[in-house]
């Protein structure tokens, strides 16, 4: 916006939008009057009711905020970041505890407000939301970018097509591997779950399912297609447990 966020803070305010990860609001204040009192002050904020019912919001109006639910909060807090029509919003994990159908209606808003030019930069841990919704992803471990770029060109980072399983994890993958060619790559990414990548081909494909059939298997959920933020996402950081 051409702002300096401390200097011209009074003036960069009133464009912007912030939905916090927890609190922001009184634990007694209602959610229809929050959302009143935050649209107040805005020139020209968006209609407090029908943004109610867009979000559902509409039987937990005259509710008090400690008593909503924690996805009832959530969308709340998204309400607020919105109503006062940003030209830049920041969403700090939106769909964290929203059921699928609130999380798809926060998705479309999101979509909405990207067509429109608004700027919107978003947190979350669900890497197939940042798949959907982003023009450009940072990969962040332990407080660190550890790599950026487009969600094509994440995925496309050191890895063509792949091929996609699980079976049971006792299974000799190094045979499945003497059995494609050279430019073939197969690992066991977790127990169970099984990955070939380099240039798929329908041979390829062939080889992996006459594989699987002459051992007996019935593989869970075969995938074929580019690897996935997740996958990239896991091979950066390790599979280990966060503190």
């Amino acid at each position: 916006l051409g702002l300096d966020p401390v200097s011209d803070h009074r003036e960069l305010a009133p464009r912007m939008g912030v939905m916090l990860q927890n609190g922001g609001v009184w634990g007694t204040a209602r959610a229809k009057e929050m959302l009143l009192f935050v649209a107040s002050l805005h020139a020209n904020p968006l209609a407090v009711d029908a943004l109610i019912e867009r979000l559902g919001l509409g039987t937990c109006g005259a509710t008090p905020y400690q008593r909503l639910s924690g996805g009832q909060q959530r969308r709340l807090g998204l309400a607020m970041a919105l109503v006062g029509r940003p030209e830049l919003v920041f969403l700090d994990e939106p769909t964290a505890g929203l059921d699928p159908q609130a999380r798809r209606v926060t998705w479309e808003l999101v979509t909405e407000l990207a067509a429109e030019g608004v700027t919107v930069v978003l947190t979350t841990h669900y890497m197939e939301e940042a798949e959907r919704l982003a023009d450009h992803l940072y990969l962040v471990d332990h407080g660190t970018v550890v790599r950026s770029g487009t969600p094509a060109e994440l995925t496309a980072h050191g890895a063509g097509d792949m091929i996609c399983f699980h079976a049971r994890p006792d299974l000799n993958f190094g045979q499945l591997a003497a059995r494609l060619p050279h430019d073939c790559r197969v690992s066991m990414p977790s127990p169970g779950e099984y990955l070939v990548e380099g240039a798929i081909t329908p041979d390829v494909l062939v080889a992996v399912t006459a594989w699987l059939a002459h051992h007996d298997v019935l593989p869970d959920g075969l995938t074929l297609g580019r690897q996935t933020l997740e996958a990239v996402f896991l091979q950066l950081t390790g599979h280990e447990l966060r503190s």
